[in-house]
């Protein structure tokens, strides 16, 4: 049999109406040159990834170009001048958007006594403690934040197979390990936000959904981003913000000059 060059099996020519056909479909693919489905490449085709834009301008541009069917969420990604190998240059914390995220957040909340019941009144989906670190151990991981009062945390160290490749361990510089669970939940469940480098330098934010009016929208990048700036390491040296993006779940992204973010 003829091959591609690369393995690939070549069929034998068509012809007439099967050749036409074959010819459509190939070309359909062909135009389909993200390989993420045609609303991405039509949206794509309207941006141009290398130019910069002001933070309401690029906002703007997000949402014009949203082509789904659901309420998309919207991200912002900042590349930082930090060295993510070094512990005093990690950048994490948390972040009270003004505008929420749009997003129904999922709280777990390691605690028992008077914590516990604190908790559930406060709203949190799940509530226990060694009962509900048994659950996480096997397997349940349906919530998006894990608070735990200090006294639970050694119960708690134990799930870090399970809580820490996802980014759910309890930490107290993200206020989730703390005696006033009842406050923290109503803090995440209202639109507070976890955040921390990658092991690029990235630090990566919901900050509403393509529904969100673009005022809803900058307000929520401005209060990440000037906390972000508040965290900034005293190591660093030179640019901080070395790269800022943002898009939709399902569109492409959208640069933004670090000088611009905020308008």
């Amino acid at each position: 049999m003829g091959g591609s060059g690369t393995g690939e099996y070549l069929a034998p020519p068509d012809t007439g109406a099967e050749a036409e056909e074959a010819g459509r479909k190939t070309m359909a693919k062909s135009d389909n040159s993200s390989g993420r489905g045609r609303r991405y490449d039509d949206a794509a085709a309207r941006i141009d990834p290398q130019e910069l834009h002001s933070g309401t301008d690029a906002l703007e541009m997000v949402r014009s170009v949203h082509g789904s069917r659901f309420d998309e969420s919207i991200d912002l990604v900042v590349r930082l001048g930090v060295d993510p190998r070094k512990t005093e240059e990690l950048v994490r914390g948390t972040v009270s958007l003004p505008s929420g995220t749009g997003k129904d957040v999922r709280v777990a909340v390691f605690a028992q006594g008077e914590a516990a019941t604190a908790a559930s009144e406060a709203g949190a989906d799940h509530v226990g403690a060694d009962d509900l670190a048994a659950e996480v151990e096997g397997g349940m991981l349906d919530f998006d934040v894990a608070i735990a009062t200090p006294d639970m945390m050694p119960t708690v160290g134990k799930l870090g197979r399970s809580l820490g490749p996802r980014g759910l361990m309890p930490n107290p510089k993200s206020g989730t390990v703390t005696d006033d669970v009842a406050k923290a939940v109503a803090e995440f469940k209202g639109g507070k936000v976890e955040f921390r480098t990658d092991k690029f330098g990235n630090v990566h934010l919901p900050i509403g959904r393509v529904s969100f009016e673009v005022p809803a929208l900058a307000a929520n990048m401005k209060a990440a981003v000037e906390e972000l700036e508040r965290l900034r390491p005293a190591s660093t040296k030179g640019r901080y913000f070395k790269k800022v993006a943002i898009s939709s779940t399902m569109g492409p992204s959208v640069r933004i000059d670090p000088l611009q973010v905020i308008d």
